[in-house]
């Protein structure tokens, strides 16, 4: 009976990726927002377990959260004429047992036993590139494990610090809330009423 209904919740969870209605719903990140400039490390070699992590690079995250990074973006190319580029959204806890199996520190790599916003659909890396495509100085490359990675690390160029403070204050702006670690990375509010999934990207 257990083995049933956990394949039911999947198929229910799996369904939502291709018909989704409600806000909580796992969207295509493109379906809401085909203008935000993807670049999904984790289907590359090009991050930093050297492995690929995902079989597509399409992203996906809860409707509300995909909306909400569309309104940001919007802002961004609206007034700056700067949009942003996404590294990451929902992750499945797999993969998530995956990185903490080469990185098992929760400063950066969150402990796949609670889980990650990432596994909820609930988060998001990002960082702002420019008309030409060029991505602002933020001071380090994404996934970059050191302090210098952090939002508040002091000792940056101002056009870094104030690059930063962009990103930050737009995203707050559009209901996210960063963490002090990774200054790509971003948690929607209300993130806790969202279920950890294991579901593969389709």
């Amino acid at each position: 009976m257990k083995t049933i209904k956990i394949f039911a919740i999947q198929f229910l969870v799996t369904f939502s990726f291709l018909n989704a209605q409600s806000d909580t719903s796992i969207v295509p990140l493109w379906q809401i927002d085909s203008t935000i400039v993807t670049d999904v490390r984790y289907a590359t070699t090009n991050n930093f377990t050297g492995k690929v992590l995902y079989p597509t690079d399409k992203v996906y995250a809860r409707k509300i959260v995909a909306e909400a990074l569309s309104k940001a973006h919007q802002e961004l190319l609206a007034k700056y004429n700067y949009r942003i580029k996404i590294f990451d959204g929902y992750r499945p806890l797999s993969v998530q047992r995956t990185m903490w199996e080469i990185y098992p520190d929760d400063r950066y790599v969150a402990n796949p036993a609670t889980g990650s916003r990432h596994n909820r659909g609930a988060a998001v890396d990002i960082t702002i590139i420019d008309s030409t495509g060029t991505q602002l100085d933020m001071g380090t490359e994404y996934d970059n494990f050191t302090e210098k990675a952090h939002y508040a690390y002091p000792d940056l160029p101002k056009d870094v610090i104030s690059n930063r403070k962009l990103l930050h204050d737009t995203m707050i702006k559009y209901g996210f809330h960063p963490i002090t670690t990774e200054w790509w990375h971003f948690d929607f509010n209300g993130w806790k009423r969202f279920s950890i999934l294991d579901v593969k990207i389709p």
